[in-house]
């Protein structure tokens, strides 16, 4: 009897099942076979990921909660584990073929891409503060490891050290953050806690709340506590860089909009001038920082800030419409970027790889191709309509204009202005300064992902109901 009513309880948690276990087989055929798995082990990993990508899509719309009330699925939980699940086989994808030329094809590396996608899982449909603190040191433990992943690498091994300092730091001001929650309310589940404070929230609350909101802006790399995203994207190896980018940056939006949204509705005045301070200090830095910057890794690193601080101008404005505007950007930002670090994970000659914006000088007349899609994934960044990146922006500055935050939203258009310099200037290196050699040619895996990320990106117009609708019902799941 026990049993019947235990195995419906773990069906929400289908999808993490299906990866918890499988990790655990992968770990063990890795050790038996040794370094020579690497090959089976990444295909196997993408397997898993797709078995978890179905196991996603066949959950219930409905809200379900489950694990005692501290899991919970609702649409916004199937809708950004989708989205993450995508993440993260692209960033199996792109690496096959980086990791080998690299030298560093080691089989632990999709493993911890796993066990890194499992935290953010639980992240995502986190119901309290314990649940989401779990998830979110699976997923930051394995993110420190694979930053510091080419062991021989100066610069990879301080872009780990920096990142699981800073991120120790950062767990401390979340955990500190949410025991004056607990304290102040008397418990962890987000459903009591928002039951507790109905318009109302003393001094010390607040005060939890602020650290609460530190320790997700470290995650999201949102300002003030992004001050390790250059240096970790610029130092890891770049298929870890463009997994950090995409990945996390889902699981850290949906874990902002699950805290702030589920936990916190009844006090929206107090947070909400954390996030607006923090989306126009991002927008700002994302900005005015990546104008000097000559590394393609770091100028997109200060680009994943500006776009966090886009997307929080949707969190923001607290209502559904501003949440549906979250749930499109996110997802348009998930293709642009993937998109944008193919093309870098392409600048190759033999054995060396090339990260400067001056090594694309002439790229259009090399490789045109590759030319047209990065300049259609700039446009895009740079929120030129009828590129998605208009769509993704239009939608959080119109959910900031009609819940009055009229000044975020012209804050937001500006900074959007300023930053297309340094996406322009790009396309102006491609197709207008004296070609370069010619690199490689482009590994299948890179080629596909580019070629996905390009046809969405350019064809969004014409087909833009069916994100709308699916962010929508995610949003609106929440209210």
């Amino acid at each position: 009897m026990n049993t019947a009513l235990a195995i419906p309880a773990f069906g929400p948690v289908l999808p993490e099942i299906i990866l918890a276990a499988g990790v655990l087989a992968l770990v063990l055929f890795g050790a038996i076979r040794g370094e020579g798995s690497s090959g089976i082990i990444n295909i196997l990993a993408l397997v898993l990921i797709g078995a978890a990508l179905v196991a996603v899509l066949m959950l219930p719309s409905e809200r379900v909660e489950t694990m005692g009330g501290s899991f919970v699925v609702d649409s916004f939980a199937k809708f950004m584990k989708a989205l993450t699940l995508i993440a993260s086989s692209a960033g199996i994808i792109l690496s096959l073929d980086f990791m080998r030329r690299a030298g560093i094809n080691r089989f632990e590396y999709p493993i911890l891409i796993v066990l890194s996608t499992i935290g953010m899982l639980m992240v995502i449909s986190s119901n309290d503060l314990i649940a989401l603190y779990l998830g979110l040191e699976l997923l930051s433990l394995s993110s420190y490891v694979i930053a510091a992943f080419d062991r021989d690498n100066v610069r990879s091994t301080e872009a780990g050290l920096k990142y699981f300092v800073l991120g120790a730091l950062s767990s401390g001001m979340l955990l500190y953050g949410a025991s004056l929650v607990y304290g102040f309310t008397g418990s962890v589940s987000f459903p009591t806690i928002a039951t507790t404070l109905q318009g109302s929230a003393g001094f010390g609350l607040v005060f939890g709340l602020v650290f609460v909101a530190a320790g997700i802006a470290f995650k999201i790399s949102a300002v003030p506590f992004h001050m390790w995203t250059p240096d970790v994207y610029e130092g890891a190896p770049t298929p870890v860089t463009a997994f950090f980018a995409a990945a996390p940056k889902m699981a850290g939006m949906a874990m902002a909009v699950r805290v702030f949204i589920d936990a916190f509705p009844g006090i929206l005045g107090q947070w909400q001038q954390i996030i607006v301070f923090s989306a126009i200090a991002s927008m700002a830095l994302g900005s005015f920082a990546a104008i000097g910057q000559r590394n393609l890794k770091r100028l997109m690193a200060y680009s994943s800030i500006g776009n966090v601080g886009f997307a929080l101008v949707g969190l923001a404005t607290g209502t559904s419409e501003g949440i549906q505007g979250v749930v499109i950007y996110m997802a348009i930002y998930l293709a642009m970027t993937l998109g944008t670090f193919a093309v870098i994970l392409s600048m190759r000659r033999g054995d060396r790889m090339f990260e400067t914006i001056e090594d694309l000088s002439g790229l259009s007349r090399t490789h045109p191709l590759m030319a047209f899609c990065l300049a259609m994934m700039m446009f895009s960044l740079a929120g030129i309509p009828p590129l998605a990146g208009f769509f993704a922006k239009f939608a959080v500055f119109t959910a900031a204009i009609n819940a009055n935050l009229v000044t975020l939203a012209v804050i937001g258009v500006v900074t959007s202005v300023i930053g297309a310099y340094y996406y322009l200037r790009i396309v102006k290196v491609m197709y207008f300064d004296e070609a370069v050699e010619r690199y490689d040619a482009m590994p299948s895996g890179v080629r596909f992902v580019l070629a996905l990320s390009s046809v969405f990106v350019v064809l969004y117009v014409l087909f833009p109901a069916p994100l709308t609708a699916a962010a929508g019902a995610a949003a609106r799941s929440l209210f």
